[in-house]
Formats: C-alpha cells, structure tokens, sequence
C-alpha cells in the first residue's frame, strides 16, 4: 500500500512589514524580526535576527567598586538602557545574545510575526459523527454526574469505612466509600461507554479512499516520511546541525534565555553557549570568574583572586587513573566529590542545551581530562557515567571545552571511555540523545575504529565479532555501517 501524499493547504500569508523608519525601540516586541548590526572579526554587518526575549539592562552589583575606588555611573543613551536577547537567522542556536538597543537598525524593515491560521479539518460525507473533543468532554461530564450521583447517595447513608484508596484528608469526613456492587456496576458501565467511543472512533475518523488507503481526519499536519538513506548526504546533515543547532534537545531547555554572557576559566575567555542554572545573583553578569582547578564560581576577579591564595587545589579533587606526556586523566566519584561534581555540572551545562542538569551526581563516575604544565592540570573535557547502567550506557555526558575543541581532544575522551568498557568486559554505548557535535564526533569514531578493524583483518568477520574487539554495540555498528559518511565513503 503506498503512502498517501497529503494536498499543501496554499501558500501561508506574508507577515505584516513595518516600513523603516516609523517605528522606535520600544514598538519591537517578542517575536519581531530586525536588523541588527554584528561584528564578525572586526567587520561591522547588518544581519537580520529575531527578538527572543527584552529586559532592563542589569546592573552588576560586583561592580560598584574597581580597584579601590567607586566607579561612575556613565549615563545612558534612551535606546541602551533595553537589552535584546536575539537569534541569528541562518546561525547557529549557540550564537543567540543579548545586544544592546543601539545596536538595532531602525531604518531597516521590521517584521511582524506570521498571524496564526486556523487548521482546516475535512469533514466525513454521508456521517455524522462528534469531534474528538466533544467525545472527551461527554466522557468527562458522565464521570462527573455518576461521581456526583454516588456521592449524593452516599452523603444520605449511614458513615461506614473508607475504601483503602480514599485519600487521608476524605477519611474523616462522614461520606463512605461505593459498594463493591456499586463499583463493579460503575465500572461496567464506563468500560461499555469507552467501547463504544473507541468503535466510534474506528468508525468515525478514518475513512478509506478509492485507492484503499486509510486517511486520518484528525491529524492536521500529517508527519511527512523521512527521507531515504540515499538522498541524505552528509553535507545536508553538517548544514542541518550547523542552522538548528542540536538534532535532538529538550523542549524545556530550549525555551530558557541564555543568563550568561562569558566565562573566563584560567587565562582562557569563552561565551556561553546556553542557560545554565547558576545562582541568580550570578546570572547577566559581563564574565563570570570560575577557578579552573576546583571550578567555584565568582562574579568578580578580585573575589576570584582572593580565593585563589586559599584554594591549595592543583588538580581535580580525585584518582589519577591515566598519565601520558602532559595528559592525565582523574577519576571522580559524584558521592565523595559532591561539590566539584556539581560545579562541573553547572560549567557544563553552559555548553550543552539537550541534557536536564541535576543536583544529585552520587550515581555517576566523572572522568576528568586535564593538561598538566608547571602551574597545575588544567582541565580539557571530562565525560561521566552511571555506576550501575541498567542499558549499559558507557557515557553519560561528554564535554571538551570550547578553547580546546578541534585539537583531538574529544576523539581521545570517547576512545578512553571505550577503553574502560573493555576493562570491564562489557559493550558500551553513549546515552542518547547526543548533541550536535557530539553525533560528529561518535560517528567518526565509530566509522574510523570500525574500517580500521576491517583493513587489519583478513578472515571473514561478524557483527558481533566487530562488537565484542571494539566494545561498540550491534546497534550502533549497523547505525554507522548505513549512516551517510561510511555508505558514501566519504571518510
């Protein structure tokens, strides 16, 4: 039976334009889209973007004095006293900011957001039969006069003893629980009345066309198929992920506004990427000082430089478990390490929009990558896993710092994760989902350890011989062996 192929419902509306220049600040509202002057590499251009959330610009209570001395506030231009939280058309979710009003160009268009249009349903010809929702609401008003009834009719007899469901707030009151001849009778009834929706349901919202194909009268927007493994290569999965951001993330992440602008972490200054739960006094602040060896967090550098003559820590608070050159890496246990556990979470999370951070880290193991030098081991990346994995995940979480990306670091954090599955004796797996680039970097693991497998062998070999020489689950070798990079061989 070949798929149906739903009719386009028409070209949606144009959204409404306000012509430059007849509009100020303070007519842009969430939704908007505007133009929005963005420096890139020393070069100013105009780039259209759209309001994602407006504040007042924050004042930074660490800042009042500077070096000894009260700084002054400067005034404020009208149009920079609002702060605009923006997403970049074409870019990248990571690259969402806060940019100041004066920074918008007014003399560009302004574009409304797309009214919404009411979803056109088809109707059933020759049958009448009631919506969804007005089955559900029937449903709902027949349970509440049959509890209604039952509780008029208990309410007239005599107090007896609740039921062991009755909650401990109702067992004081003077209304019993039904009978048990009542609740059989109830019960009956309602799995009649659910039967008969349900036949109704089978009857009422699906029709059978000419072709014999089933169409689903409820569903608005039908789910279109994926598209074939062939016709998706490899350079549409690179520019999907480098314009949507991650492939899978969690839906209540993504609707959180950035708090943080920068991070300074050692001598090194990055941009946070995504939301991250630090504590509130913390959040908008200019740069956020961590301390690169026990990760505490301060909102200035005096208060940073004042707990750096106390911290005495060199190295992440656990086991050096793996020492090469100038690598080395330290095993944490999120019970014993509570602290840092957590602060390694919250740093984390700054760069990793698809994970739900939790404050309970005694279940997982940290791995902890550092790069040692005279002055202490400075943390790389680190990866976590369960202690016990009930679908033996091998990672939990995995991370490279954005000041050490693309230098290999990441290839060595799954590679050593993979290793201490075969320590164990055990297939591993990363838990899903992955973020964007960490779907890259799986991916050219998997592929690069499963050719070179392959080129060193010269027997025939299974799946499961592959599986159990790289500690790689069946899953995950069929994945790689039809994924785009190895089917195109494009590796």
């Amino acid at each position: 039976m070949a798929p149906h192929t739903p009719k386009d419902e028409g070209p949606q509306p144009p959204p409404p334009i306000t012509p430059g220049g007849t509009y100020s600040i303070q007519t842009i509202s969430v939704g908007c889209k505007v133009y929005i002057r963005r420096i890139t590499e020393g070069v100013e251009e105009e780039r259209l973007a759209e309001i994602l959330s407006i504040r007042d610009k924050p004042v930074n209570p660490y800042a009042a004095r500077l070096r000894g001395e009260v700084k002054q506030e400067e005034p404020q231009k009208p149009e920079d006293r609002l702060e605009f939280f923006v997403h970049w058309e074409t870019f990248n979710k990571r690259l969402d900011e806060w940019v100041s009003g004066s920074r918008i160009v007014l003399s560009r268009d302004l574009e409304w957001p797309r009214p919404k249009t009411q979803p056109t349903t088809k109707k059933v010809v020759g049958k009448k039969t009631p919506a969804k929702n007005q089955r559900q609401q029937s449903l709902l008003k027949r349970a509440a006069t049959a509890n209604a009834l039952a509780v008029g009719k208990a309410a007239k007899a005599e107090p007896g003893t609740p039921g062991p469901s009755t909650p401990a707030s109702a067992r004081a009151s003077a209304s019993p629980a039904p009978t048990a001849g009542q609740k059989r009778k109830t019960l009956h009834e309602e799995d009649e009345e659910e039967e008969e929706d349900l036949d109704a349901d089978a009857e009422g919202e699906m029709d059978v066309d000419a072709e014999g194909e089933a169409l689903d009268l409820d569903a608005t927007e039908p789910v279109q198929p994926p598209p074939p493994l062939s016709t998706f290569s490899k350079e549409q999965e690179i520019e999907k992920l480098r314009t949507s951001g991650s492939m899978t993330q969690s839906i209540s992440e993504i609707a959180r506004v950035k708090n943080l602008n920068r991070l300074q972490i050692g001598k090194h200054e990055v941009d946070a990427w995504y939301f991250s739960p630090y504590p509130q006094e913390y959040a908008h602040l200019p740069v956020l000082y961590i301390c690169e060896f026990c990760l505490s967090y301060f909102g200035s550098q005096f208060m940073l430089s004042r707990h750096r003559k106390r911290c005495n820590l060199l190295h992440p608070p656990g086991n050096e478990i793996y020492r090469h050159e100038d690598i080395s890496f330290f095993e944490l246990d999120g019970k014993r390490q509570l602290t840092y556990c957590r602060n390694l979470s919250l740093l984390s999370k700054c760069f990793l929009d698809h994970k739900t951070l939790y404050y309970d880290v005694t279940p997982f193991l940290y791995y902890v990558m550092c790069q040692r030098d005279s002055t202490g081991c400075h943390m790389v990346g680190y990866f976590s896993k369960e202690k016990e994995s009930a679908d033996n995940y091998n990672v939990a979480c995995i991370l490279t710092l954005p000041q050490h990306q693309r230098h290999g670091y990441g290839k060595l954090l799954i590679e050593f994760s993979y290793e201490l599955s075969k320590r164990e004796g055990k297939l591993g797996s990363p838990e899903k989902p992955l973020s964007d680039l960490g779907l890259l970097g799986y991916r050219a693991y998997w592929a690069e350890t499963i050719i070179d497998l392959l080129m060193n062998t010269t027997e025939d070999i299974s799946i499961d011989d592959i599986a159990q020489k790289t500690s790689i689950t069946h899953a995950d070798v069929m994945n790689t062996y039809f994924s785009p990079c190895l089917a195109a061989a494009d590796c």
